[in-house]
């Protein structure tokens, strides 16, 4: 799927046949099997995105393929491996590529299909957030909001895993009790309105669990400023992406009197500083992997699309409410 400018991804992707790259030395011949549409996928195409490619490009940052032949100098690969992309800007929504091997990380093989192509952003996104900022124990709290997206529903798991209690704060709307029932499932203690979030009732909902030392902010504007309150002193705000489009606000008496931190994570970022420290993103990759096969870990709900109707799941992964990743089969 390739764009040649930037715009609405409905009006600038098309479907193209590309002559295939030659195999070099150090290439690896992929088979893509499954890749996601992920919300950043949508701002690299509208051009709102910090990290552009050169045009025109493939899209999807994300996903999962399957070795099919490899350069005479590539060790750590051989035909039959699953792969998924070592960072952005691969281009995965097609259905072959030769890339050089350090683009290409290996994934074991007996995980299921769609765990792995949603495995490189959102569940390293939540791992890392819930490791880097705070020492959490168990029996300790977080509060995170947007908490049905695929970062949130990762949050919910790998928290619960560790046994760390979650709030979880989503938008009111029509199927609610259902979205409940579905990130209660997934292991969440508390599930709440961002209405909610003003009432008394929330000092009830703290005399079972102890207030979070850490919140988990992709929206921003007003459901922030109300997140934070509950905030424990010297506890931190991660600020990972801005659905709502409006700044933080954050009152003053929140950094006088309870000395709260506010700080910001991205995923890619986090790649870009490890990238001399290949042990650190192979042991959050085993952990994750050791999560999944242990069924702690699972794709978010996902909704599969074969790659000639890709309108359709473009269209689908930008409208509002929707707790379902959209996912093209290659």
């Amino acid at each position: 799927l390739v764009y040649g400018q930037h715009g609405e991804p409905s009006a600038v992707v098309q479907l193209k046949d590309l002559e295939e790259a030659k195999l070099g030395g150090s290439d690896v011949h992929v088979k893509m099997l499954a890749a996601p549409i992920n919300p950043a996928d949508i701002n690299v195409i509208q051009g709102t995105y910090p990290i552009l490619s050169p045009l025109p490009a493939v899209g999807g940052n994300e996903g999962v393929g399957e070795v099919l032949e490899v350069g005479q100098h590539v060790v750590a690969l051989k035909p039959g491996d699953w792969v998924i992309p070592a960072s952005t800007g691969l281009g995965t929504w097609r259905t072959r590529g030769v890339f050089p091997e350090e683009m290409l990380l290996k994934v074991p093989r007996d995980i299921p299909v769609l765990c792995a192509a949603t495995l490189s952003v959102n569940p390293c996104t939540a791992f890392r957030m819930l490791s880097d900022f705070e020492s959490l124990a168990p029996g300790d709290s977080i509060i995170q909001n947007a908490a049905n997206s695929g970062v949130g529903q990762a949050v919910i798991q790998i928290a619960k895993a560790s046994g760390i209690k979650t709030i979880n704060v989503v938008r009111d709307r029509p199927d609610l009790p259902k979205l409940v029932e579905t990130l209660m499932a997934l292991g969440a203690d508390h599930v709440i309105t961002e209405e909610m979030l003003r009432k008394p009732e929330m000092k009830d909902l703290f005399k079972s669990i102890p207030k979070p030392r850490l919140a988990l902010n992709c929206v921003g504007g007003k459901s922030t400023t109300e997140m934070l309150r509950h905030l424990q002193p010297k506890g931190t705000m991660v600020t990972y992406g801005g659905m709502a489009k409006q700044p933080v606000m954050v009152p003053v008496s929140a950094f006088i009197f309870r000395d709260v931190r506010l700080r910001g994570f991205w995923m890619t970022q986090w790649r870009k500083d490890h990238a001399q420290d290949p042990a650190a993103l192979t042991s959050m990759m085993d952990s994750l992997c050791q999560l999944i096969r242990r069924g702690q870990l699972t794709a978010p709900a996902c909704t599969e699309v074969p790659l000639q109707d890709y309108q359709a799941a473009l269209e689908a992964a930008m409208k509002p409410f929707i707790s379902s990743k959209q996912i093209l089969l290659l």
